[in-house]
Parts: C-alpha cells; sequence; structure tokens
C-alpha cells in the first residue's frame, strides 16, 4: 500500500523511500553510553536489554493489574453486603409500614362504626325528648 501511495503521488511532493539497516538498539547502554555511569543502580537498569526492559515492564503491568482485580473483588464484596444490608431494612420498614396501615384501617373503621352508634343513640334520644346543646 505504500508502494502504490509511492507510486502514485507527485515526485515533487514525495520524498524517496528511506532504506534504514540500522539494527534495533540491545541496551540503553548503547544509545546513552554516558548516562547513569555514577548511579550503580542506574548503571545496572542502564545495562538490561531491551526485551528484558519489556518483559519487567508486563510483569510490573500484570501485578498492577492484578492488584487492581483484587480491589475492585473486595469493593464489589462490600459493595453486595452493604445493599444487603439495605434491603434488610427496607423489607423492616416495609412491615412496619404495613402493620401500620392496618392499625390505622382498623381504627378508621372503629371510628366510623363509633360515629354511626353515636348517631343511633343521638336520635334515640331526640326521639325520647333530649333536646341536646
Amino acid at each position: 500500500r505504500f508502494k502504490k501511495t509511492l507510486r502514485f503521488a507527485d515526485s515533487k511532493f514525495s520524498c524517496p523511500p528511506c532504506i534504514c539497516d540500522c539494527p534495533p538498539p540491545f541496551s540503553l547502554v548503547k544509545i546513552a553510553p554516558y548516562c547513569g555511569r555514577n548511579d550503580p543502580d542506574l548503571k545496572q537498569e542502564m545495562e538490561k536489554q531491551f526485551v528484558d526492559l519489556l518483559t519487567e515492564e508486563l510483569e510490573l503491568q500484570e501485578a498492577v493489574a492484578e492488584e487492581h482485580a483484587r480491589h475492585m473483588n473486595i469493593t464489589f464484596g462490600e459493595a453486595k453486603w452493604v445493599a444487603s444490608q439495605y434491603q434488610r431494612e427496607a423489607e423492616k420498614c416495609i412491615a412496619a409500614t404495613e402493620t401500620c396501615e392496618g392499625a390505622r384501617e382498623k381504627a378508621e373503621a372503629s371510628l366510623i362504626k363509633e360515629r354511626k352508634l353515636t348517631t343511633t343513640r343521638e336520635h334515640r334520644a331526640r326521639e325520647m325528648g333530649w333536646e341536646g346543646e
């Protein structure tokens, strides 16, 4: 595809293809030979092969990913536990509300019954001559 682009491109706007036979760097020491020569830890890091550095980086990323997954699992477990607690509290609240609603309905029925009874007694009392207040 690259060659096709070069073939169709106008010659005054395109660059000739680069020919590079450079070997890949084997270690950072070859790139920057004086870097870290006074620091033993840095010198040791600089002498590592490029593949070793990539391997070490991948291992570190894997360790971070495992720690992240472990933390997420713990957090997820805690969230499930808290959700379960809220669910239990909600069920208690619903049961208490139902009990209260039942008691309110009974009290309302009792009040209606008492009003009817009072009205009946007042009616009888008026028939017997009571004039009321």
